[in-house]
């Protein structure tokens, strides 16, 4: 895994925020969670998503959600 958690890269997919190392968009997850997939089935579907990257995005947006609840 790269540094990095995400990328936004002109390069790569338009600047669309990706899981580091991959060309998968971080939207994907939410996207299939939102649908009733569980996470299983979205790293079947993108491999290239290690578990822990994805484990990674969902304590952050975790994180990010408790911090703005704190704040208002």
């Amino acid at each position: 895994m790269e540094n990095s958690l995400i990328i936004s890269d002109p390069e790569i997919m338009s600047g669309t925020p990706c899981f580091a190392g991959t060309r998968v968009p971080v939207k994907n997850l939410y996207d299939y969670l939102e649908s009733g997939e569980n996470l299983e089935s979205f790293l079947s579907d993108f491999p290239t998503v290690e578990r822990e990257q994805a484990v990674e995005v969902l304590e952050l947006s975790e994180e990010l959600v408790v911090s703005y609840e704190q704040a208002h």
